[in-house]
């Protein structure tokens, strides 16, 4: 994997990388604080059983949520219960927060294990939106929920924005439901397999339809898993439906030119025709 992608470990315990990451923040934090959200438990195991981020994790979680629920509630006054839960799950999840979490370049300040250090731990995204949340829980309680809002509004409005037009991104699973249904596909069924440790595991899954697997997904937790799949999997029949589709228009079209000139070869022969009865009327 190339330098682009993966972040570089950092110096995760100076002043110098703590202003870099608050610069990014917006916030100046209480030292203590920042190290904490910083720390994830493979590195607190290897040095003695320090203080993890797991707890400013949770309350950063809670945190998340109420910002993000509170603001869909207010831009869509509209929206049933269904669609709005819906909405702040494509916003609040891990693959997203770890995608800003990249933004930030998270992966770059967090104190991790070495155990985790060689298996490219800075880029896996459990971690990263996992250190995210943390970090929020730690803005809220340095700086209060005025201050933990505006950090949530200014890194994840754009992600709000966009889930308003995703359309059947929203649920995957109910999309492909009902793609399969319309397409007289059968109903779709999902193959999980897991892998690693308790408090690590992936989990991976295969979205089958009539015997068919059209998609597969990883994630932290089963349902991310068949979500993924499940995308992979809708997006495979759509695109063939619309090929089929286009196909058939395009088949439409040929046989309605062909008709045309049909058409037009019989009227022409008739115009000739009538031309030289005319002619033989006048010889005559």
């Amino acid at each position: 994997m190339s330098d682009a992608t993966t972040p570089k470990r950092a110096p995760a315990d100076t002043a110098s990388s703590h202003t870099l990451l608050e610069g990014r923040l917006g916030y100046k934090l209480e030292t203590a604080l920042l190290v904490r959200a910083l720390t994830h438990r493979s590195y607190a195991y290897e040095n003695g059983g320090l203080p993890t981020n797991e707890r400013l994790e949770f309350l950063g979680d809670s945190v998340l949520g109420l910002v993000v629920t509170d603001t869909l509630y207010r831009i869509h006054p509209d929206l049933p219960e269904g669609q709005l839960a819906k909405l702040r799950a494509a916003v609040v999840n891990s693959r997203a927060l770890a995608e800003v979490g990249r933004g930030l370049d998270l992966g770059s300040f967090i104190r991790l294990g070495r155990g985790e250090e060689g298996t490219g731990g800075r880029n896996k995204a459990s971690i990263l939106a996992d250190t995210l949340e943390a970090v929020i829980g730690a803005v809220y309680l340095d700086q209060g929920l005025e201050a933990a809002a505006e950090l949530v509004h200014r890194l994840f409005d754009p992600l709000i924005e966009k889930s308003s037009n995703l359309g059947a991104g929203l649920d995957w699973k109910t999309s492909l439901q009902e793609l399969t249904a319309t397409e007289g596909l059968g109903v779709p069924e999902y193959l999980v397999s897991e892998t690693g440790p308790d408090h690590e595991k992936t989990f991976t899954a295969a979205a089958r339809v009539g015997g068919v697997a059209y998609g597969t997904g990883t994630g932290r937790s089963k349902k991310e898993a068949e979500q993924q799949a499940a995308e992979a999997a809708w997006r495979a029949i759509h695109e063939a439906a619309e090929a089929r589709t286009a196909a058939a228009a395009k088949a439409e079209a040929v046989q309605a030119e062909a008709v045309d000139k049909a058409e037009a070869g019989k009227a022409e022969a008739a115009e000739q025709a009538g031309v030289e009865t005319t002619e033989a009327d006048a010889a005559s």
